[in-house]
């Protein structure tokens, strides 16, 4: 009997040793997956995921989603070992996400910053796509450049030493050539009331001939039209197209996604240019789990994308804004459009 035990026991010790180191020892990977997807057509609590405000909204049906990919850390062998085998999550070394000495705070603020300049570029492509007007405002001031203790964030850039301002490139052409040293009249707009201010230009640090103001512009929509994006504890850059399409879809008769469920993911630049993001794999799988039919591909991911396709999932390839609502009509008219396939 006593032998009996000793060799049970000595079958035990090494499972009950490796059980506890398994549970107790984290790897230095963590798990990509299919994260929650978002309808910007549709609402966040009681708010509009795509809120605007001062103008007539067309009525909108159908699905226009978001993607997000799910990340989770701090995993323990066994959990890492799991997700591996269940086939729809992908493990990376940690340091692909959380950089080595950058705080994981660090990293949530940058991307909760990206997700910021997406819902600006996604107004700005589809205010020019539409041709409205926009205005010129400071998105943020340089602590240590000319314009600090003269322009604040928010505010709207009229004209520059008698120049009008009707769009970024506008500023920057009059600010290069503004002659370092010499102070200028800055017409602004402030808290609703028009002033002017004066400015002592700067020397570009990379052009000592040119001027430079040290704030960071951007455009926004005249007035009355205004717009809100209502997500939170959301980050990353890759919502602008699908931020652009629900603006534009709202703004204009007729519905893009032609009634249908349409998912996308894609960065946007104000000129409406879609650019690559991560994780498209999970995006896709989150997308068809949703019940997307239609998935808007960034061009530069489609290599990507078409090695495993969700079944019941059409690729659409997208370089532009344009490009993107060309290719959703054309869906809708059952013609052919440009695939990743």
């Amino acid at each position: 009997m006593n032998r009996r035990i000793f060799t049970l026991l000595a079958a035990l010790i090494p499972i009950l040793i490796l059980g506890a180191v398994g549970s107790a020892v984290t790897v230095p990977f963590v798990a990509l997956g299919p994260g929650p997807t978002f309808d910007t057509l549709g609402e966040v609590g009681d708010k509009p995921v795509v809120e605007v405000r001062g103008v007539p909204v067309d009525e909108t049906t159908g699905h226009l989603n978001m993607t997000t990919v799910s990340v989770r850390d701090g995993l323990n062998i066994f959990e890492a070992f799991g997700l591996w085998l269940s086939g729809q999550q992908g493990l990376v070394p940690r340091a692909e996400v959380y950089p080595p000495g950058i705080s994981r705070d660090e990293v949530d603020k940058s991307n909760k910053l990206d997700f910021k300049r997406s819902e600006d570029n996604a107004e700005l492509a589809a205010l020019h796509y539409l041709d409205m007007p926009t205005v010129v405002t400071v998105r943020s001031v340089a602590e240590d450049g000319p314009s600090r203790d003269v322009l604040k964030e928010g505010d709207e850039l009229i004209s520059l030493d008698g120049k009008p301002l009707t769009a970024v490139q506008d500023l920057l052409d009059a600010a290069a050539s503004a002659k370092p040293g010499s102070t200028v009249p800055i017409v602004i707009k402030r808290d609703g009331a028009e002033q002017t201010v004066q400015l002592t230009v700067g020397a570009r640090p990379d052009d000592a001939e040119k001027g430079y103001l040290g704030v960071t512009p951007t455009e926004a929509a005249v007035g009355p039209l205004e717009v809100d994006f209502n997500l939170s504890e959301v980050g990353g850059p890759s919502a602008g197209l699908i931020f652009s399409l629900a603006l534009i879809d709202k703004l204009t008769p007729g519905e893009l996604n032609g009634g249908k469920f349409v998912a996308g993911t894609g960065t946007i630049d104000p000129a409406g240019k879609v650019g690559p993001i991560g994780g498209i794999q999970y995006k896709m799988i989150a997308a068809r789990e949703a019940g997307a039919e239609t998935f808007l591909v960034p061009a530069a991911n489609c290599n990507e994308a078409k090695q495993r396709i969700p079944d019941g999932l059409r690729l659409v390839r997208v370089e532009t804004l344009g490009g993107a609502i060309e290719s959703l009509a054309s869906i809708n008219a059952g013609k052919d459009f440009p695939t990743c396939e």
